[in-house]
């Protein structure tokens, strides 16, 4: 149990300075000079210090990926140490091009493993085709049946894709829409979109033809070329939620990617940005021939936040979003992305300048850069 004192809490809103009771691994009490006598508490006093919600990563290879430059180009797994230095206290894993050295159960175990060391991990089901990658022969059942699976992933517009009609996806939203219900989990169908002429094209076909459900349609690597994101802005402007990918898949930083549709009139409620973290990206020299694969950096994200605030000049309460509230309300992860009442004890703590000194996962300090992060936490 904990009470961190005097934090500038940033919900991503500015709350000002106020007290946090950290008990069960959840926000238990908020509030200025909070009076908690309870044995064995311990506090911390912040002085001042900025405190936020964790940052989410809503689309990162947990198990590793790769694999398309042959078997020596697979990326490795990525730590939960690794994850707290960079912020990132809640992640959905998710499998990519790999269908074959690559599978949903070392998937699962390894979100699993994530979840015993005391972070957030979550899932999707499935991969780029259309074939099943499922544990129990369905994205329903999956869903239903596996705590962790919050939905599926499947690509479009990409010749490693299944090339699948908009018929096809309909069926996979149903099977996400109910096994949603059936679980008490929102359901999202996460599109991989590539580079191929065809780009979202499908998904308005969904919208237009068969009134899909957008609030259940995830695309992520919108910003992977400016016509593309063109038409993510077109998306968002309907209603519907856009991942910036802030690893990879990018035709400009993703900070000014998130500021472009922030000025075309895109709630900030519908941008979300995720690192695509240890996909494998080739390695090139100095002629640009490719020498090898290098893993997505999962740091991105927190990058990309910084960016916005420090050379954007974007209000923290805005560029917290696409980190924060924003995935959170895309994944229907009600207990994550906001500090409040109720709410899970994740937080980034943060100098005046942005720069991250410590990290809290459900209740638990687990990273601090004492140059930056002096308290005895």
């Amino acid at each position: 149990m904990y009470l961190i004192q005097n934090a500038q809490i940033w919900s991503p809103e500015p709350l000002g300075i106020a007290d946090i009771l950290v008990a069960g691994g959840r926000v238990a009490a908020m509030g200025p000079n909070l009076d908690v006598r309870v044995p064995g508490l311990r506090s911390v006093d912040l002085q001042g210090a900025v405190l936020t919600p964790g940052l989410i990563d809503q689309h990162v290879h947990v198990a590793g990926a790769g694999g398309k430059r042959g078997f020596s180009s697979l990326t490795g797994e990525i730590s939960m140490d690794e994850f707290m230095a960079v912020g990132s206290t809640t992640v959905v894993g998710l499998l990519g091009t790999d269908g074959a050295t690559r599978s949903i159960e070392a998937l699962y175990a390894k979100v699993q493993g994530l979840n015993e060391q005391g972070m957030s991990a979550y899932m999707f089901t499935g991969y780029y085709g259309m074939d099943p990658k499922h544990v129990t022969g369905s994205i329903q059942g999956d869903m239903v049946f596996i705590q962790p699976v919050l939905g599926c992933k499947i690509a479009i517009s990409d010749i490693r894709s299944s090339f699948p009609t908009a018929t096809d996806l309909m069926r996979r939203v149903r099977e996400v829409v109910v096994g949603g219900m059936v679980s008490g989990k929102k359901g999202i169908l996460h599109f991989h979109l590539g580079g191929a002429a065809s780009q979202m094209d499908v998904l308005f076909e969904m919208l237009d033809h068969f009134e899909a459900p957008i609030q259940h349609l995830s695309p992520t690597h919108v910003a992977r070329t400016e016509s593309l994101f063109t038409q993510a802005i077109e998306f968002a402007l309907r209603g519907g939620s856009i991942d910036i990918t802030t690893g990879a898949s990018k035709y400009t930083d993703p900070h000014l990617a998130a500021l472009r549709a922030l000025e075309a009139g895109v709630s900030p409620d519908l941008i979300t940005f995720s690192t695509d973290g240890h996909a494998g990206l080739d390695r090139k020299d100095a002629s640009g021939q490719v020498v090898g694969t290098r893993p997505a950096p999962i740091a991105a994200n927190l990058q990309a936040f910084q960016s916005l605030v420090r050379e954007g000049s974007v209000d923290p309460s805005v560029a917290l979003k696409p980190v924060t509230s924003s995935p959170a309300r895309n994944l229907g992860l009600s207990q994550k992305g906001r500090i409040e009442v109720g709410a899970d004890a994740d937080f980034c703590l943060f100098d005046s300048n942005w720069n991250l000194g410590a990290v809290m996962a459900r209740g638990s300090w687990n990273y601090q850069n004492q140059s930056i992060c002096a308290f005895a936490l």
